[in-house]
């Protein structure tokens, strides 16, 4: 009897399907920027637009609707509102970004100590941001105005004083879990000062997630400063801001409608405009969901 062969059927390779990747270029952070560039052209129009100082009253034209004299109309001591409107623009977003500004400038070296020192300095740091973290931060915001007296600077100084705490628990975190990579260990091992190693090693890797959520938070603290005013405890007459607009027609909601649909509009954008670049940041530095819409 001959010799049998056994034949081994040749197994096909058949790719398996892989996760598509995340896009490099959400549309998210695409609108957001476009959204936010665009209220920047706002900000600089009244030096190519020939428009009524903010504070020029013309009580004849009192809550006059939109016409091709006043786009937006005229609010209540007919002051035309477009002019108030893009006067408010860097009154409203540097403010919002000057409160971000103290809260990192506090948070950030704060946190970093914390996490870094360890031991009983770790401790008093984080025991002293629990304590201002206990008072709710509406009231501590509020005794802070209080005792400085309304205006739109002691509002940023009360929303910084009472949102910083989180924020640097935040960057103790960020800082003791790049701290424990590898290569920051080894470049610990190899005699790189601790200076070096912090601006080397460890802060790169706490900048990106943290300027995903200080993109956020921004979103937040402009909310916050817009209600403060609002309440009428922030930005002063005549100061244009768009939550003191929404204040002053207030009472005129029946009779003139369009005084609150124009600041509201804009705060909308705004939160809306820092949610997305968040967002879209945070999809450029995730590579393990793609950003879907």
């Amino acid at each position: 009897m001959g010799e049998r062969t056994l034949r081994i059927p040749a197994l096909r390779l058949i790719p398996r399907r892989t996760k598509p990747a995340p896009s490099k270029h959400p549309i998210g952070l695409l609108l957001g920027t476009i959204l936010l560039m665009g209220f920047g052209v706002l900000a600089l129009s009244p030096l190519l637009l020939e428009l009524p100082p903010p504070d020029k009253m013309d009580l004849m034209a009192r809550l006059a609707s939109p016409s091709l004299a006043h786009p937006l109309g005229t609010d209540h001591l007919g002051r035309d509102l477009l002019a108030r409107l893009i006067g408010a623009v860097p009154v409203t977003l540097g403010a919002a970004l000057a409160t971000m500004a103290a809260i990192l400038a506090i948070s950030l070296p704060w946190g970093t100590v914390a996490a870094l020192a360890g031991g009983r300095t770790d401790m008093v740091l984080m025991r002293l941001a629990d304590i201002i973290m206990a008072f709710p931060m509406l009231v501590l915001a509020l005794a802070i105005i209080g005792f400085m007296g309304a205006s739109l600077e002691a509002s940023i100084l009360g929303v910084a004083a009472a949102w910083w705490p989180s924020n640097a628990r935040l960057v103790r975190a960020l800082v003791l879990s790049a701290s424990q990579r590898d290569f920051v260990r080894a470049a610990s091992l190899c005699g790189a000062s601790r200076l070096r190693v912090v601006l080397r090693h460890i802060l790169p890797q706490v900048v990106p997630p943290l300027a995903v959520i200080t993109s956020l938070e921004t979103a937040s603290v402009l909310l916050a400063l817009s209600s403060l005013s609002f309440l009428g405890i922030g930005a002063q007459p005549p100061t244009p801001e768009w939550g003191a607009m929404l204040n002053e027609a207030r009472p005129f909601f029946v009779q003139a409608p369009h005084l609150l649909i124009a600041p509201g509009l804009a705060v909308t954008l705004v939160v809306l405009a820092f949610n997305l670049i968040g967002e879209g940041l945070r999809s450029l530095l995730d590579n393990r969901e793609p950003y879907r819409w």
